[in-house]
């Protein structure tokens, strides 16, 4: 008789798990990339760009997993666009890169009060189930709105921590690839990062969570294809998953 899912062997050594949130926990990612497609194309079009943004391999290549900060300076050098930084307080528009985040900002908050977001019912039995095991849970995330998605889901009850990018502004974190946010993280659960395991889609995260020695790097690749699972395997990804469910085992009883 089959009985409660239980942790897959490569969990059980540890003692804690670090989730990424948009792409992982939330399915918020399509709604990012239409987001900064719809800030981005306008910047490309000024500078005289006919190809717009690609808002699946260059998302994935260059914003996914970033600050937006980070993620608009990425795409507009790739692209050869040397807009200013800007102030911080610069409004939406085109003219810096903290102008094209801000416009993003607006764009993506637009699109969740409109439809909301859903969340990735696999990753929400794992959150379960290592409930279950006493196994202490935290998100990070380098986007501003992780705490509010997360709260609007009713998943805050299943985590002892969450780091999302309004404190990693108030600490002064950087961004991924830098591990900041997940030892952030996991210094708010009391493990140490080889004790704990990082479940992350981004590629800027993989990286992260290999370069901040954590125990077990976990990719998720939803997508149909070999070539983005060997992507997060070549930036340090232990295993491979397509859903995090699939870090369950079912149980005998």
């Amino acid at each position: 008789m089959t009985g409660a899912p239980s942790l897959a062997a490569c969990l059980r050594s540890l003692r804690a798990v670090v989730f990424d949130t948009d792409g992982v926990i939330t399915d918020s990612a399509g709604l990012h990339a239409a987001a900064w497609k719809e800030a981005f194309d306008p910047c490309l079009a000024a500078a005289g760009d006919r190809r717009p943004f690609d808002p699946v391999e260059e998302y994935l290549r260059l914003v996914d997993g970033r600050s937006r900060q980070d993620g608009a300076a990425a795409f507009l050098a790739s692209r050869g666009l040397d807009l200013p930084l800007g102030d911080p307080d610069d409004g939406p528009g085109t003219d810096t890169v903290r102008a094209v985040a801000a416009r993003k900002d607006e764009l993506f908050t637009a699109r969740l009060r409109e439809g909301g977001v859903a969340v990735w019912p696999g990753t929400v039995r794992l959150l379960h189930a290592l409930r279950d095991a006493r196994m202490p849970c935290a998100a990070a995330s380098a986007s501003r709105h992780a705490t509010e998605l997360l709260s609007a889901a009713g998943l805050l009850p299943l985590l002892a921590a969450v780091v999302d990018g309004r404190e990693a502004g108030r600490l002064g974190l950087p961004g991924k690839p830098d591990p900041a946010l997940f030892l952030e993280a996991a210094r708010r659960l009391g493990v140490r990062p080889g004790d704990a395991a990082v479940v992350e889609d981004a590629l800027a995260g993989v990286e992260a969570g290999r370069r901040g020695g954590f125990g077990l790097v976990v990719g998720v690749h939803r997508s149909p294809g070999a070539d983005g699972a060997a992507a997060l395997r070549r930036r340090g990804a232990d295993v491979v998953v397509t859903d995090p469910g699939e870090l369950l085992t079912c149980g005998e009883g």
